[in-house]
């Protein structure tokens, strides 16, 4: 998974294909990064393998205020969260279905 602070994107360990996780590929180019290129995300024990989770905080409207990706490392099981945005826009009920 490769992330930063303005998004994440996500590989497949059986097929190679690759997503965005939500409406990261609007963030996703070298204009966006200024001094936050992407990287690729890590265990402590080296593992670059996770499975991963999107967690929402939704505001009282139903919005969603705040989106976390947690990533749980396949080889040692080590959990963390990898990446999290505050999101200041509206409407936002398309990003509860673009994981």
């Amino acid at each position: 998974m490769g992330v930063n602070a303005s998004g994440a994107e996500r590989e497949c360990s059986g097929c190679s294909s690759r997503a965005f996780v939500a409406d990261s590929e609007e963030y996703w180019n070298e204009e966006s990064w200024e001094d936050d290129e992407p990287g690729a995300a890590g265990c402590p024990c080296g593992s670059e393998e996770f499975e991963a989770a999107v967690a929402f905080s939704l505001g009282g409207d139903g919005s969603v205020r705040w989106m976390t990706v947690g990533l749980r490392c396949v080889k040692d099981g080590f959990c963390g969260i990898y990446a999290d945005w505050k999101i200041d826009y509206s409407s936002t009920e398309h990003l509860l279905t673009m994981v």
